[in-house]
């Protein structure tokens, strides 16, 4: 197993060691063909305007949304879940949209732009630590989406088959229970292939 994190800005760092930690063969994705070897994506923090901006200029756009599209499992964080959403409110446009939820940006705002707490999160278990920073959060889900969490009646956690998305950053803390989760997600894939190809 192979999980790439994309390497662009924001947390990828931190996102790596957890993974190696965990005995994951983890890799920094860059170009396209970082891509074609890897079994899973996480997408960091970070800003996701100028994130959305460097996967087309470097040539990712096309794969990544390809790969995503097949079920490749991905992990979006913070900017992560904006990069995947389908629709991002009050613009009037969106970056990978595989996603279907409508997501605010800086949904927080300056004054809670920063804060931490612990929340259930649905299949991965009770008082998971939980570290916003400008954090967005999901306005609303459509078909298929399971809510993973919510935080004072925010939508801050949700699953659509193989995309994870949380509003938070896990990597930021040492509750390394979101990552094994993801890594489950990831492997289930990889058995499902293994079984589509044995047939």
């Amino acid at each position: 197993m192979k999980i790439g994190v994309l390497a662009m800005q924001g947390a990828y760092r931190e996102h790596l060691k957890i993974l190696k930690s965990l005995g994951i063969g983890a890799i920094d994705v860059r170009y396209e063909e970082d891509i074609d070897n890897i079994d899973g994506l996480i997408i960091p923090g970070g800003e996701s305007t100028t994130m959305g901006k460097l996967i087309k200029t470097l040539g990712l756009y096309d794969k990544l949304k390809s790969r995503i599209d097949n079920n490749m499992p991905v992990w979006g964080t913070c900017a992560g879940m904006i990069l995947l959403a389908k629709n991002i409110v009050n613009e009037d446009y969106s970056h990978l949209s595989v996603m279907n939820i409508s997501i605010i940006r800086n949904a927080y705002g300056r004054q809670l732009g920063s804060f931490e707490t612990k929340a259930p999160v649905k299949g991965v278990g009770e008082d998971i630590d939980m570290v916003f920073i400008r954090a967005p959060y999901i306005e609303s889900v459509g078909e298929n989406v399971e809510i993973l969490s919510t935080v004072d009646g925010n939508i801050v956690a949700a699953q659509e088959g193989n995309i994870l998305v949380t509003s938070f950053h896990p990597e930021l803390t040492k509750d390394l229970r979101l990552h094994k989760y993801f890594i489950n997600i990831v492997s289930k894939s990889i058995n499902d292939i293994n079984c589509i190809v044995a047939q």
